[in-house]
């Protein structure tokens, strides 16, 4: 297996490491940068538990070989919360809606909702009812998760009515 020297940008910030041909981003997350917010879950793409930003946009770092995310900026969980260590507004949103039970899909969750408002900051529930069909979660039954995406979007997301 050959090994490569890459440098990844996470969170802003330039990680340089030696990494297999075939090794996963979501390994080298986890694994080597010591970021764990990223979980593994079904290891297939279908569950979102791994997804991230790449870009801007929303990926499954399980389906993606960290060579491929050279020279691209990377976000995770981590990298959401501001410079005074507060909670990103989404991440506020799903604690005070009870958007999360478990926690295990929270965070992909959270980065697909960052990537989806990003590009659709006023969503109908419809829209984002659609843009969470790549993620999966055994718990909530996903009306808090829309009823803290809606809040969010209204500027509301740290009162729940």
């Amino acid at each position: 297996m050959q090994r490569h020297d890459i440098t990844l940008r996470v969170n802003g910030e330039d990680h340089t490491l030696t990494v297999d041909s075939r090794r996963l981003l979501v390994e080298v997350l986890r694994d080597a940068l010591g970021l764990t917010g990223t979980k593994r879950g079904c290891e297939s793409g279908v569950c979102g538990c791994c997804t991230v930003l790449l870009d801007g946009k929303n990926v499954k770092s399980c389906l993606m070989l960290a060579l491929q995310s050279r020279d691209h900026s990377i976000t995770t969980i981590e990298g959401l919360k501001g410079d005074d260590g507060q909670l990103h507004p989404i991440q506020e949103a799903f604690v005070n809606y009870g958007a999360l039970q478990c926690g295990y899909c929270t965070p992909g969750f959270i980065m697909t909702v960052k990537a989806f408002l990003d590009e659709n900051p006023n969503p109908t529930e419809e829209e984002t009812r659609e843009a969470l069909i790549g993620n999966l979660c055994r718990c909530t039954g996903y009306v808090q998760i829309v009823e803290a995406i809606a809040a969010v979007a209204e500027g509301r997301h740290a009162v729940p009515p």
